[in-house]
């Protein structure tokens, strides 16, 4: 073998797994955010080879203001450092800091049915939401993928609510492989969606019109923040919507949006105690909502001051960034280097 042949084919040779994610910088991160995605990232960016990055390229679909999508990308990285991210384990860095994303998009757009688009679940609850119809958020699925393939990533961590994106993520791997590749050295690994079966979906403090849990989500107003505090935390939480039942008659666990985050917290035994209460005439959801708050205080009251220390060090939280994205990029070309060759743009 050639030592321009070893060079092509340095990125996959004898691949291990390779962890891939991003989060998306649109709003404050809330326990919807933790459960469904970061608390996977932060157990899995020790164990293996792993590139988290802040997606302000897909934020641009919802946010539109250049100073409130600074701020938002800044804190992410804060909340990420804060619950327990080192950077000396893994890359975390800022998406648009690494240009071969959009590069090898706009190559995987040639390569995708619009129709495949048009038929995303995300997408048409995007616009029953009220977003723009707009070819940013139509494409979003395509620039996750490059996301992804753009580091050979294996393992996708993700909530439950993407994993039709990591679906269209792994056809379009097998059709450039197919299109492009020769024979068996496939250019890019076909990844594989990470998600906790137990955490399918973080109710909010809302219901929809049917009278349903409905997920937390910064589009319904219906968030408690990771990093939430005080007055307002406690507003959040008392204000949770529950079923009106009598203080004397027993109330339901199934479907109440109180004991389902209360199971995201609480182990085996205290969900037992607690489901225990609910049966008895003399507990209420007001007494529930407070165990709530409780647990959520507990939970993040060490990150919540590392927080605190973090916002007084901005620059080496940007330093932390500018590294992450200079190991990352690395990478990124090496691929790239192979999908030009592949598909002719090195004329």
């Amino acid at each position: 073998m050639s030592e321009s042949q070893a060079a092509q084919q340095a990125p996959d040779a004898a691949e291990s797994t390779v962890v891939v994610s991003g989060i998306q910088p649109s709003g404050a991160l809330h326990l919807g955010n933790y459960f469904g995605a970061i608390r996977q990232h932060i157990e899995l960016h020790r164990k293996h080879e792993a590139y988290f990055f802040i997606v302000n390229y897909h934020a641009l679909t919802s946010v539109q203001d250049a100073e409130v999508l600074r701020e938002h990308t800044l804190n992410v990285a804060l909340d990420y450092l804060a619950l327990g991210f080192d950077p000396d384990e893994a890359c975390l860095f800022v998406q648009s800091d690494v240009p071969e994303h959009t590069e090898l998009a706009w190559i995987l757009y040639n390569l995708t049915p619009v129709s495949r688009l048009e038929k995303g679940v995300s997408y048409k609850e995007k616009i029953a939401q009220g977003l723009a119809p707009n070819a940013g958020l139509l494409n979003y699925p395509v620039l996750q993928a490059a996301d992804i393939l753009i580091y050979g990533g294996t393992r996708v961590p993700v909530g439950a609510d993407q994993k039709q994106h990591i679906e269209i993520t792994r056809d379009l791997a097998r059709r450039f492989n197919r299109v492009y590749a020769e024979g068996d050295d496939p250019v890019f690994p076909v990844p594989e969606a990470h998600i906790l079966n137990d955490v399918a979906v973080v109710p909010g403090t809302d219901r929809d019109d049917q009278g349903r849990p409905r997920k937390m989500s910064k589009s319904y107003g219906n968030t408690i923040g990771i990093f939430d505090e005080g007055e307002a935390l406690k507003d959040k939480v008392m204000g949770i919507t529950t079923d009106s039942v009598p203080l004397a008659d027993p109330m339901p666990t199934e479907g109440d949006n109180v004991f389902s985050l209360i199971k995201l917290f609480a182990d085996d035994e205290k969900q037992n105690e607690i489901a225990e209460k609910y049966r008895h005439s003399d507990y209420g959801y007001g007494h529930a909502k407070k165990e709530l708050l409780a647990m959520i205080e507990d939970e993040f009251a060490e990150a919540r001051a590392r927080r605190k220390e973090l916002e007084q060090r901005p620059d080496y939280v940007r330093d932390v960034l500018r590294e992450g994205a200079q190991q990352a990029r690395r990478r990124a070309k090496r691929y790239m280097e192979r999908v030009r060759e592949a598909v002719g743009l090195n004329y």
